[in-house]
């Protein structure tokens, strides 16, 4: 094939394409035909195609960085919010299921106040303790992490101070809720219940 060409360098000039990059005082693709006419001078057979500015390069080069990013901020939204349902589902289910030892509790003449109070501290202990541990864990993850995120660290502050208050707020609410209409029942009408 070289042998059988005249103008080896044209050859390879058509087998690789080449990149110019030009810097103008005003606005870059108003200097396009400018360039067109030049290239055209040098070799009328010279294509021009994907004409771009820098910023438009750099964007486009960046692109699957930003997209992998976007994805994983929608899947943590949404494990945030899986795990928001699954917490306040979990909780108020094993409050709910004490509704009989509330009634009874009530009967034999605890406050009701005083028996809420215990209801959400024993299932705030348990929400401490998982949010304890998530943190021991995902501090342990931050190394694993940290190849994937770009922009934000691994031990981001933010997210470290504002997901476990709002995992606690949960569990607050869930073993509020259900707790408050318990103790809300007529106390033979919860023994009687089951």
């Amino acid at each position: 094939m070289f042998a059988r060409c005249r103008d080896w360098r044209r050859l390879t000039w058509a087998l690789r394409p080449m990149i110019l990059n030009l810097r103008s005082a005003g606005e870059p693709l108003g200097q396009v035909a400018a360039v067109r006419r030049v290239a055209q001078q040098l070799d009328p057979n010279l294509p021009l195609f994907e004409i771009k500015t820098m910023a438009q390069r750099v964007k486009e080069s960046f692109w699957p960085t930003r997209t992998m990013s976007k994805l994983v901020g929608i899947f943590g939204a949404i494990a945030l919010l899986l795990a928001c349902a699954g917490l306040y589902g979990v909780l108020s289910y094993v409050v709910a299921q004490r509704t009989r030892e509330i009634g009874l509790r009530l009967a034999l003449g605890a406050q009701a106040g005083d028996v809420l109070r215990m209801i959400i501290r024993q299932g705030l202990r348990l929400a401490l303790g998982g949010v304890a541990l998530g943190l021991i864990a995902a501090l342990g993850m931050t190394r694993v992490l940290a190849g994937f995120l770009h922009g934000v660290s691994a031990t981001d502050p933010l997210t470290f101070a504002l997901i476990p208050p709002l995992l606690i707020a949960v569990a607050l609410l869930a073993c509020y809720l259900p707790a408050r209409r318990a103790t809300n029942v007529d106390p033979l009408a919860a023994i009687r219940r089951e």
